[in-house]
């Protein structure tokens, strides 16, 4: 056999393995166990009801008891949902999330790691104490939910876990610097887990979402001038331009659990800049430099305000036009806000 011939026959073969282990890695999901965090609401309460239309039996798990109990209601329609209140940083409270679980369905057999916080500003105006929080709920939260999950995936050697991280854990944006160090950590675990696990029939899909459509501005928290960073924040979030459709997205997190994909990057926007980020850093970083320039800024002397919720805002009308997206999407995923009054 010639040279050429012997090396077609090796690509064609390495091809063929490679569809053969993607057809072994694929499953169906009717009468499997998962877990979502941060189900209560957005992203979480989509992927949810998604699993759950496939025939998946789901338990949401979040802190909020009100709004998990709107969201369990919301979900029943779909399938067997089982609403769990818990603190993902708090390792009994994992633990106890499991246990039930198990108790009522036997052991997981799917994780999806949605929940997180988001705190927008300038890096001036946020304390050690910030990046603190943000780590312990986005990073520490993924970790305890991991740990609680993997030993019974080995014992039965099946399991699925999902990371939802961000195009913010690839590339640093400004003004969401806590989150970014968060997802960058997240996309680290989530990569070398992956690696790791593979030999124990262990999945682990590391998702990279950009901007989508979920409604999150009205629950993340703004810190220095709050009204002008939730009106670019929530504006970019509702541009079709610049955001994903919510639903879409949560239709392809699950189709990338069910294929065992490594890696899924949501939205063309997303994608883009992974690419470019990856061939010319530097460039990027100069762009950002640039965006960051028409950003709010923090006077020097001037009072910090915030932290405050993006639902407790008031927005000239311009500002709330061209947010209409967004705050459909808030009603629609149950992004609602409770004024304290």
């Amino acid at each position: 056999m010639s040279r050429r011939g012997a090396m077609l026959l090796g690509l064609l073969g390495a091809g063929a393995g490679y569809a053969i282990s993607r057809r072994r890695r694929a499953i169906d999901l009717e009468g499997r166990v998962a877990v979502v965090t941060g189900g209560s609401r957005g992203l979480g309460m989509l992927v949810a009801r998604e699993m759950l239309q496939r025939g998946c039996r789901v338990a949401i798990c979040a802190r909020e008891g009100e709004e998990l109990t709107r969201a369990a209601a919301i979900l029943a329609e779909d399938g067997d949902v089982f609403a769990v209140g818990a603190d993902i940083t708090l390792p009994d409270d994992v633990a106890s999330l499991f246990r039930r679980v198990d108790e009522l369905w036997g052991p997981v057999d799917i994780l999806v790691n949605n929940a997180g916080i988001i705190e927008v500003g300038p890096s001036s105006t946020m304390s050690v104490d910030d990046f603190r929080r943000v780590m312990e709920v986005n990073f520490w939260g993924m970790v305890n939910m991991i740990q609680e999950a993997v030993p019974s995936m080995r014992k039965q050697g099946f399991g699925r876990i999902a990371n939802i991280t961000s195009i913010g854990g690839r590339m640093s944006v400004p003004h969401l610097l806590p989150y970014g160090c968060a997802k960058f950590a997240a996309v680290g675990l989530s990569e070398g887990l992956h690696a790791e696990l593979a030999r124990d029939w262990i999945v682990v899909t590391t998702v990279v979402p950009g901007l989508m459509r979920t409604g999150s501005p009205v629950h993340a928290e703004f810190r220095g001038r709050p009204e002008e960073e939730y009106a670019w924040f929530s504006v970019a979030s509702s541009s079709p331009l610049m955001s994903m459709d919510a639903r879409r997205a949560a239709r392809r997190i699950v189709r990338a659990i069910e294929r065992g994909e490594a890696v899924t990057t949501l939205s063309w926007q997303a994608k883009l800049a992974t690419r470019v980020h990856g061939v010319a850093p530097g460039t990027v970083s100069r762009m950002l430099g640039a965006v960051n320039r028409f950003l709010p800024v923090q006077e020097d002397g001037a009072p910090a305000r915030g932290p405050i919720r993006g639902g407790t805002l008031e927005v000239p009308t311009s500002v709330a036009r061209l947010t209409r997206r967004m705050r459909r999407a808030a009603m629609r995923n149950n992004e609602v806000v409770t004024v304290e009054g």
